[in-house]
């Protein structure tokens, strides 16, 4: 049997596609999924273009491979294929609107044929059989694309526009994941609040037919964008209250300064974040907080970013995913001015210095904490990574195993973790 290894970069969804393109190669009945890429006959590289760095690394990678596997095949897969293959004509392509014909693809390549799938065809992508590298977590796309035309965004060309997926298709998908043995179910998408508007659906309907499936499950809704968030804030509450969800809201602001969200194309003020984030903690004052932050966007002045800074020191998010900013080729914002470089560096590094402070502080409430967690990843050194209701990860040591709830008392804790 060909032994096919696959590596993936980027966010949840890339990973959600890696899942299905095994599966699909596992399903045809002589094609094996292997761990051990010395063994593999095959390598698919899945591939992330949303940053530069992540771009930047896949390349050194690629590079990497051909020194230590000139003899293997390699498939490139993904957002670079789809958004810009202009480095990678010699390899075998398929692109994020294609992968359900992964099969074709590593066929002809076994063959010695190069072939290029990054067409854009609207495809069925739920229902389809997947190999998952957590067994007790099920990620489910809820929709490809979105609405958003962000100056700085490569990935609409990558994604392309807005399409929901069936509501029916994605419950059946949830359902079916957890009767495999799926604790936690993430749904994924660029961005979940936009779910339904090109299908005459919306996100709060799609979540109540979720929470009332009869399973037992966690469910951790993913990225939704503050413009969308401000149309059903109410109900979106009254969501997260349902003990099926995850305390956990991943909402990126980008920038603390209005001229700066204008510039970078961002449908809502430093006012609406900040009113979303005070409406769910009165509801829930517990709940873990999850922003993105653009350090050095073009034109940023030190005024500029310093509202970026307050923003993080009143908000107090627990988590802060900090990008300094890299010009992406066929955005507008690579043709503005561009900051220095090491401005953008030392901004960074001081978003950082303050973010780590903070979220140090905030899980000293969670010192003596005693609950439930769901064990649901292993850690290093003999370690389990649990997450609590608030999806806080809590380190265990013991002989436990995946997909495992267990009662613990928090002794210690990090910046980024809760101890036992």
């Amino acid at each position: 049997m060909t032994k096919i290894y696959i590596e993936t970069y980027g966010c949840s969804l890339n990973q959600s596609d890696s899942e299905l393109m095994a599966g699909l190669l596992k399903e045809k009945g002589f094609f094996e999924i292997t761990e051990d890429i010395e063994e593999a006959d095959v390598i698919i590289l899945n591939s992330c273009i949303v940053k530069k760095p992540t771009e930047n690394n896949f390349y050194n990678r690629l590079k990497e491979l051909e020194k230590l596997y000139p003899y293997k095949k390699k498939i490139i897969a993904g957002c670079i294929p789809q958004a810009d293959s202009s480095k990678i004509k010699k390899y075998p392509l398929i692109g994020t609107y294609q992968l359900s014909h992964i099969v074709e693809v590593v066929e002809e390549t076994i063959n010695d044929n190069v072939i290029h799938l990054i067409g854009k065809e609207n495809e069925k992508r739920l229902e389809l059989p997947k190999i998952r590298r957590n067994s007790v977590i099920g990620i489910v796309p809820i929709l490809a694309g979105c609405l958003g035309k962000c100056s700085y965004c490569i990935v609409p060309k990558a994604r392309g526009k807005l399409k929901s997926y069936p509501a029916e298709e994605i419950i059946n998908e949830i359902s079916e994941a957890v009767k495999d043995g799926c604790k936690e179910i993430w749904i994924t998408s660029q961005d979940n609040g936009a779910y339904g508007k090109d299908i005459n659906l919306n996100l709060i309907r799609l979540l109540k037919k979720i929470i009332e499936l009869p399973y037992k499950f966690k469910l951790r809704i993913g990225m939704l964008n503050p413009n969308h968030v401000l149309k059903f804030l109410p109900e979106l509450i009254e969501i997260y209250k349902d003990e099926k969800v995850f305390k956990f809201l991943h909402i990126p602001v980008q920038s603390g300064n209005n001229e700066i969200l204008k510039l970078m194309n961002r449908k809502y003020k430093v006012e609406d974040f900040k009113e979303i984030i005070k409406q769910f903690r009165k509801e829930i004052p517990e709940i873990t907080i999850s922003t993105d932050i653009i350090a050095g966007f073009p034109t940023e002045t030190e005024d500029q970013f310093k509202d970026s800074l307050n923003l993080i020191k009143v908000v107090r998010p627990d988590i802060v995913n900090i990008s300094r900013f890299w010009p992406r080729k066929y955005t507008k914002a690579a043709k503005m001015k561009q900051i220095h470089g090491g401005i953008t560096k030392d901004r960074s590094r001081v978003l950082t210095s303050i973010h780590q402070y903070i979220s140090f502080e905030n899980n000293k409430k969670w010192r003596n904490w005693q609950g439930i967690i769901l064990i649901d990843e292993e850690g290093k050194d003999n370690t389990w990574i649990g997450r609590n209701y608030t999806y806080k990860p809590v380190i265990v040591k013991g002989d436990y195993k995946l997909g495992q709830e267990i009662n613990v008392k928090v002794k210690d804790i990090t910046s980024i973790d809760l101890r036992v």
